[in-house]
């Protein structure tokens, strides 16, 4: 039986990971995520899947983040109406990150109409809160490490894999070929998670290079934080965090609880801006089984932080004139209340902002890594005179080591390894890097490439040798 595998996103690119399974009789996709970043790959959201978005059986997340689910309403809206599987956190994410990126789309629509800065007349939301609240109707829960059957010849299991609460990584059984799909592997040793578990067999991996070509700093954020905070009270300035709602926000909360709790930082006012941040939270609370924080360090931290709750006291925040720290959405500075306080302090010289993970090509947050004099809130141009500054360490994203580390596990020489969900120099230098170490089959798929596999021959040389004896006698 021949495998046909559709790379419909975060191949040859970090975001938008769709991955679809076709065999003779049923079709089965791989997350379903929206492109960021760059306008020529924002542009590709709009199009419809290169498929039958009708004729798909299933799809299957790995994890919440948006550039993994953020087209499940659009591929509802073009016929979808199977499953939606994943871990019960995940599914839980997936819900919280849909409807609010449904209201993110809807009050931006509204905006550029209101304010007429958009070439679309009208402009139109990428998908409604409405659509993201039927899309989730779909959703599905499934155990972790308990092998699903889906069809003859045809069982799916996720394993745990770090990253953000609930993300596994996917292996995909058809005719006792495992399918491998790592998801984003998260890291060794993380504030909140405990080790990803590692695969042990992979005829065919589709594996992440988010980071192929760099390693992390070590014990990077303490040293850099103190010197912020400690300079941002001299200034009596703001230290503004752009942070991704899942995971790293939480990080952040706790780093910065457990510095204060140690008396390596003073008492500054730390505000939390994202209301999705904020109900991630619950998230923790919910699954206690998925993290390592405890119950003592979970109400310390969120005792210690203050958390936004209203637009109001966003003002009143950016208004209040003491030295503070401020944590908000979105960690690419792509959208959310974050742009609220960069629009209004980011031509401060007592602004501060540091950003604290990867920063994908054509957002905000990548041009402010690199320089920019000058930068585009809501079709106006704000002069940048706030520092910036960057931390690695804090990603949620395994580096070169820590990805090689992930598959030594592997007892089987794959097939082919398929690398994804990385820019062409990650995926270039880790292509090499397993090459040299493994002497794997190593393939960089390009989007919208169909590679052809095959599977079930063993099955279905036993069957003409059954055939053929039954014929001799």
């Amino acid at each position: 039986m021949e495998l046909k595998i559709h790379f419909l996103g975060a191949a040859g690119t970090v975001t938008g990971s769709k991955f679809l399974i076709e065999t003779p009789h049923h079709k089965i996709l791989i997350d379903c995520g929206m492109f960021q970043g760059l306008k020529k790959l924002r542009k590709q959201n709009w199009k419809n899947l290169a498929i039958d978005a009708s004729t798909i059986d299933m799809v299957l997340l790995s994890h919440g983040h948006l550039d993994h689910t953020g087209y499940l309403p659009r591929l509802v809206r073009q016929g979808f109406k199977g499953k939606i599987m994943g871990t019960s956190p995940t599914l839980a994410i997936a819900k919280i990150i849909l409807l609010d990126s449904g209201k993110i789309h809807e009050e931006e629509a509204k905006r550029a109409n209101d304010e007429g800065y958009s070439i679309h007349k009208p402009a139109q939301p990428f998908y409604t809160i409405r659509e993201a609240e039927f899309t989730t109707r779909l959703f599905q829960p499934v155990e972790k490490d308990e092998w699903v059957l889906f069809a003859e010849n045809i069982k799916y299991r996720f394993r745990y894999n770090g990253h953000i609460i609930g993300s596994t990584y996917i292996e995909l059984d058809i005719c006792g070929k495992i399918l491998v799909f790592s998801g984003d592997i998260g890291r060794i040793t993380d504030p909140l998670l405990f080790p990803p578990d590692k695969a042990r067999w992979a005829d065919f991996l589709f594996m992440e290079a988010t980071y192929g070509n760099k390693k992390h700093p070590s014990d990077e954020f303490e040293e850099k934080i103190i010197d912020l905070v400690n300079k941002t009270i001299y200034n009596r300035g703001t230290l503004i965090i752009p942070s991704f709602a899942v995971e790293r926000l939480q990080t952040l909360m706790f780093l910065l609880w457990e510095l204060y709790q140690k008396n390596k930082i003073p008492s500054i006012p730390i505000f939390v801006d994202s209301p999705m941040g904020n109900n991630i939270l619950s998230v923790f609370e919910q699954f206690p089984e998925w993290h390592q924080l405890s119950k003592k360090e979970y109400y310390g931290m969120n005792s210690h932080i203050h958390s936004i709750t209203s637009y109001r006291e966003t003002w009143e925040t950016i208004d209040d004139p003491r030295p503070k720290i401020v944590i908000a959405g979105s960690g690419m500075v792509t959208g959310g209340r974050v742009l609220t306080y960069l629009q209004q302090l980011i031509d401060e010289y007592t602004t501060t902002i540091l950003l604290v993970g990867y920063q994908a090509e054509g957002t905000r947050g990548r041009d402010l890594l690199e320089g920019v004099k000058e930068i585009k809130f809501y079709g106006k141009y704000y002069p940048v005179k706030a520092e910036v500054h960057h931390i690695e360490s804090l990603s949620a994203h395994g580096d070169q080591d820590e990805l090689l580390d992930w598959i030594n596990n592997i007892k089987n020489i794959p097939e082919k390894v398929f690398l994804i969900h990385g820019e062409t120099d990650a995926l270039n230098a880790l292509k090499i890097k397993i090459n040299k170490e493994y002497g794997w089959p190593v393939s960089i798929p390009k989007l919208n490439e169909v590679h052809r596999i095959r599977v079930c021959e063993k099955i279905l040389n036993l069957i003409i040798i059954i055939v053929y004896f039954i014929g001799y006698l």
